[in-house]
C-alpha cells in the first residue's frame, strides 16, 4: 500500500530559477483549461532550452522538433504558447525536479485512452508512481491528489474506485529531460536596445513579433489596477489549479486596431469554440477606444472595465482588425494565424460574433406540459442509500463462480500472475476459507480468475451484491451506483428538436442538492457540492426515445446516473458529476456536441445503458 508523497519538486527562487550550483532536471509545462500543467516532452523541452541559451528573450517554434506541434509557438518573455491557428495562448512554466526522479532517469507513466492512445500523466502524479513502483508497493492511491484512482503495480492498471472501471497503464523509457545547473538569466523586456537592428521583415518574424506584442500588452493591462471603488471580493481560483490562476478571455487593442484573444488550447487536443462572457457595462457599444485596452475579467470583476496603453516595438506592425458587430468575444479562428498575416500585408480583417449554443426551447406553459404516453408518471424521486446488511465477499463471489479443479497455463487478469500458481494478492488480503490459488469461472462469459482477486475487487467497489467481469465488461446481479439523493422530472414540450421536425421532445429535469457524503462514497462524512442543477436534457419523443427514457429511469432508481467525484471540466473535487451514461443537454443546436441533430445518439446511449447492466430484459415493469 502506498500513498501519495512529495514528489521531486525543488523549491526555486523568483521567477523559476533554481539555486546557484545545483544540478536540477527542468521540465517545461502548459495549463490547460482544467487548471492542470502538462508536461511537454523530454525532447520537446530539450528544444526550449536549447533556444533558452542563445536567446532568453527569444520564440521557439515547437514544430521544428514535434510535427503534432507544428501550429504552436513559445514566446520566452511572455512565457505563453501561441497557436497560430486560432491566435489564442496558454501559460507555460519551467519547472525543476530532482535528477533522481522519473524525468531525471527518463523514465514516464502513461494511461491508455478510450481510443487505445497513450496519455503521460502530470509530472507530479509520474513522480509519485514511481516512487511507490521503485519501492515496491502493491497498490497506490491517487485520492490525496484529487483524482478517485488506484493504480495496481501487478496487473499495470488504473481503476476508479468510484465506477471500477479498469484501464491499462505502462511504464516505458524514453529520453531524460534537459539538466541544468545554477540560474538563467531574466529576460530583457520591451523595447529591444538599439544595437538590435531593425526587425526582419518575413512572415515568420512578423508573426512572431506580432504575437510577443500581443502577449506583452494583455500581460500589462492585467497588471493594471481597476479604478478606486469598494473592493469585491477576490475571485477563487480554478479548483486544482494553481493560487492566482483565472480563466481570463483578454482582447488587446494596438494603435487603433482590435486584437481578440480566447483561452488557447493544449498542443494535444481541438479548439472548442468559447462561449461569450457578459458584456462589461462601460464597455463602449461601438467599435473600442483606439489605444485602449477592454479587459472582461472574470468572476466578481466581471463588470470592471481597465484601460491600458500598449507598447509595441519599433518596426512591429499595428494589426488593423475590424469587428464589425461591436465589442464582445469573437471566433478565435478568425484573430489568429489569418489574421496576423494578412494585416502584416495591409489587408484589414473583418471577424464576426461567434453562434451561441442554444441551450434552452420557448418557454413553455404549464398547461402545454403532458405526460410522456406510455412511461407512468411524471417524476421519480431518490433517496439515501439503506445500508443492507453486510454481505460476505466470499459469499457474493461465490454466487456467481464455478470452481476449477485445473486451470490452464495462462494470465489472471487481475492480478497477471498465471493461473497455476498462486494469486498476487496472498500476503496483501486475507480471507477466511479463500486459498491463494483457487480458481473460479464466472457462469455466463466463462472467465476465470483466481478466487482471491475477484474478492479483492469486489471488496474495492460498492459492496452492492453484483459483480462485474473485469475482461468483457458482463455484470452479475444488479449493479447499483452511488448517485446521490435527488428528483428526476420528464415530460412532454410540444417543440421539435433539429433532425427531429415532425416530433414533440421529451424534457428530462434531473435536481441534486448538496449534502454529505455517505460510506459509500469517496469521503464520507465530508460535504459535496451540487453545481448546474437543476440540469435540462432531451430525447425526440419517438419509439426510441421513450425507450431510452424508461431505461433512463431505472437507471436513475439504480443510482447509475450520477456520482460524486472530480469534474473534468472545472477540476473541483466531492462534486455531483456525470457517471458515464451521455445525456443530450443542448436543446436547439450542436456547437458543444451535446445537442441535436445526432443520428447515433440514441443507440450509443442504448449501448452505454447495457454497459451499465441496465436493458429492457433488466429494467423494471
Amino acid at each position: 500500500m502506498s500513498r501519495p508523497g512529495q514528489g521531486g519538486m525543488v523549491p526555486v527562487n523568483g521567477l523559476g530559477f533554481p539555486p546557484q550550483n545545483v544540478a536540477r532536471v527542468v521540465v517545461w509545462e502548459w495549463l490547460n483549461e482544467h487548471s492542470r500543467w502538462r508536461p511537454y516532452t523530454a525532447t520537446v523541452c530539450h528544444h526550449i532550452e536549447n533556444v533558452l541559451k542563445e536567446d532568453a528573450r527569444g520564440s521557439v517554434v515547437l514544430g521544428q522538433v514535434d510535427a503534432q506541434l507544428v501550429p504552436y509557438i513559445i514566446d520566452l518573455q511572455s512565457m505563453h504558447q501561441f497557436r497560430q491557428d486560432t491566435g489564442t495562448m496558454r501559460p507555460v512554466r519551467r519547472n525543476f525536479y530532482d535528477p533522481s526522479s522519473a524525468p531525471g532517469k527518463g523514465i514516464v507513466w502513461e494511461w491508455e485512452n478510450d481510443g487505445g492512445a497513450w496519455t503521460a500523466y502530470d509530472m507530479d502524479i509520474c513522480i509519485t508512481i514511481q516512487n511507490a513502483y521503485e519501492k515496491q508497493h502493491p497498490w497506490l492511491d491517487l485520492s490525496s491528489l484529487g483524482f478517485c484512482y488506484l493504480i495496481y503495480f501487478n496487473s499495470m492498471s488504473q481503476m476508479n474506485r468510484q465506477t471500477r472501471r479498469r484501464r491499462r497503464l505502462r511504464r516505458r523509457l524514453d529520453l531524460a529531460y534537459p539538466l541544468t545547473v545554477g540560474s538563467i538569466p531574466k529576460s530583457q523586456s520591451w523595447p529591444v536596445g538599439a544595437s538590435s537592428g531593425q526587425p526582419c521583415s518575413c512572415q515568420q518574424c512578423l508573426l512572431v513579433n506580432s504575437t510577443r506584442a500581443a502577449s506583452n500588452a494583455i500581460l500589462a493591462s492585467q497588471r493594471r489596477k481597476a479604478p478606486p471603488a469598494p473592493p469585491p471580493p477576490p475571485p477563487l481560483p480554478p479548483p486544482g489549479g494553481p493560487p492566482g490562476a483565472l480563466a481570463v478571455r483578454p482582447s488587446a487593442t494596438f494603435a487603433g486596431a482590435a486584437l481578440w484573444a480566447a483561452p488557447a488550447v493544449g498542443p494535444t487536443e481541438p479548439a472548442p469554440t468559447p462561449a461569450a462572457p457578459p458584456r462589461s457595462p462601460s464597455a463602449p457599444s461601438g467599435a473600442p477606444t483606439p489605444g485602449q485596452n477592454n479587459l472582461n475579467r472574470p468572476g466578481p470583476q466581471r463588470a470592471t472595465s481597465v484601460s491600458a496603453r500598449a507598447s509595441i516595438p519599433p518596426g512591429v506592425p499595428a494589426l488593423p482588425v475590424k469587428n464589425l458587430n461591436g465589442t464582445g468575444p469573437v471566433h478565435p479562428a478568425l484573430a489568429g494565424m489569418t489574421g496576423i498575416l494578412l494585416c502584416a500585408a495591409g489587408l484589414p480583417v473583418c471577424l464576426t460574433r461567434a453562434p451561441k449554443p442554444i441551450l434552452h426551447p420557448p418557454p413553455v406553459s404549464k398547461s402545454d406540459v403532458k405526460p410522456v404516453p406510455g412511461v407512468p408518471g411524471v417524476c421519480r424521486k431518490t433517496k439515501k442509500k439503506h445500508l443492507k446488511k453486510s454481505k460476505n465477499p466470499e459469499d457474493v463471489v461465490r454466487r456467481y463462480l464455478q470452481k476449477v479443479k485445473n486451470p490452464p497455463d495462462e494470465d489472471c487478469t487481475i492480478c497477471m500472475e498465471r493461473l497455476v500458481t498462486a494469486s498476487g494478492y496472498e500476503g496483501v488480503l486475507r480471507h477466511k476459507g479463500v486459498r491463494p490459488e483457487l480458481v473460479g469461472r464466472l457462469g455466463r462469459c466463462g472467465h476465470m480468475y483466481h478466487l482471491l482477486c475477484l474478492v479483492a475487487m469486489y471488496s474495492n467497489g460498492n459492496k452492492d451484491g453484483s459483480l462485474q467481469c473485469p475482461t468483457c465488461k458482463a455484470i452479475y446481479g444488479e449493479k447499483t451506483g452511488t448517485q446521490p439523493p435527488g428528483k428526476m422530472e420528464f415530460h412532454l414540450i410540444p417543440h421539435s428538436l433539429p433532425g427531429f421536425a415532425d416530433t414533440q421532445t421529451i424534457r428530462i429535469v434531473y435536481d441534486i442538492p448538496t449534502g454529505i457524503q455517505g460510506p459509500e462514497h469517496p469521503n464520507p462524512g465530508k460535504k459535496f457540492t451540487a453545481r448546474g442543477f437543476p440540469r435540462h436534457c432531451y430525447l425526440p419523443n419517438n419509439e426510441k426515445g421513450r425507450k431510452v427514457l424508461r431505461l433512463l429511469i431505472t437507471a436513475w432508481e439504480r443510482r447509475l446516473i450520477f456520482t460524486i467525484g472530480t469534474s473534468n471540466t472545472t477540476g473541483e473535487s466531492d462534486t455531483v458529476v456525470w457517471n458515464e451514461i451521455h445525456h443530450k443537454t443542448e436543446f436547439g443546436s450542436n456547437l458543444t456536441g451535446h445537442g441535436y441533430p445526432d443520428a447515433s445518439y440514441l443507440d450509443n446511449v442504448l449501448a452505454e445503458l447495457t454497459a451499465q447492466g441496465v436493458s429492457e430484459a433488466t429494467a423494471k415493469a
